[in-house]
């Protein structure tokens, strides 16, 4: 084999692995926009599908938002501790409940809800309708006249997204209480000038980009897993590989929305 037909060989492979990828984005983003108009669509909320949307609603965020706020709290906890201990020892008490709501409530609680509801529910449910979708289900329920787009997929990421903002509005609520306590101990003194600190952080720009990265975070993880659920792929690709594929993408999509988060806050 000569060099040229190397090199032609390997450019083939490369561009057919690009426009695998670039065909896969564009399947989650088609599944999206069908999402999206059948969530603003009035016949998507009938007596029957209110029932299947708020069922999923309590399996995404039910079972696991006692455990995962305990987990958070006593993480809470380690993390408050650490960073006003190491505050106080060096002469920057001030600065001590600034770090602790920029490094837990700012960055890592909606990270650590996105994550949990991806791994309890989202996953575990794109898994489900990949292998419902290859085992015929879909087109026995088109067959019947029901759309499962809007019976079985639309109440998935509904409950997703609904799951991931919860876990992190309660689990940020009690890292807040939790720095209060830390700082100020247990006295009702120091609310006004805790925010007032509070205040000064959540600006109205930051305030603003953390409500976005958090429903960006909620969007990526209940869509990405369905999307995936939803695409063609070979005969031969298994449930697991499936499933890899689309925890890769949903870390790199995170990365990038949490990237364009930290440049928003910090430049």
């Amino acid at each position: 084999m000569t060099f040229g037909f190397l090199l032609y060989s390997w450019l083939l492979d490369v561009g057919r692995g690009v426009l695998r990828w670039l065909a896969g984005w564009w399947s989650v983003a088609f599944v999206g926009a069908q999402l999206m108009v059948l969530a603003f669509s009035p016949s998507s909320y009938r007596r029957e599908s209110r029932g299947l949307v708020l069922r999923h609603m309590y399996f995404a965020a039910g079972p696991g938002l006692p455990g995962f706020t305990v987990l958070m709290a006593l993480f809470n906890v380690v993390v408050i501790r650490i960073v006003v201990v190491t505050a106080f020892a060096y002469g920057l008490t001030q600065y001590a409940l600034d770090a602790v709501v920029r490094v837990l409530v700012l960055e890592l609680i909606p990270l650590a809800a996105a994550l949990f509801v991806a791994v309890e529910y989202t996953i575990p449910s794109g898994s489900d309708l990949y292998k419902r979708r290859r085992a015929g289900d879909f087109e026995t329920m088109r067959a019947h006249g029901t759309d499962p787009l809007s019976h079985e997929v639309l109440p998935r990421v509904l409950a997703g997204i609904f799951a991931v903002l919860l876990l992190a509005v309660v689990s940020c609520s009690i890292s807040l209480i939790l720095a209060y306590i830390a700082v100020h101990g247990f006295t009702l003194a120091g609310v006004p000038s805790y925010n007032h600190a509070v205040g000064q952080i959540f600006n109205p720009v930051v305030s603003l980009i953390f409500c976005m990265k958090t429903l960006l975070f909620a969007i990526a993880v209940a869509l990405l897993p369905v999307g995936n659920a939803l695409r063609d792929f070979p005969r031969r690709a298994s449930r697991t590989s499936v499933e890899l594929q689309g925890l890769v993408q949903l870390f790199v999509l995170m990365l990038v929305i949490e990237i364009a988060s930290l440049v928003g806050n910090y430049y």
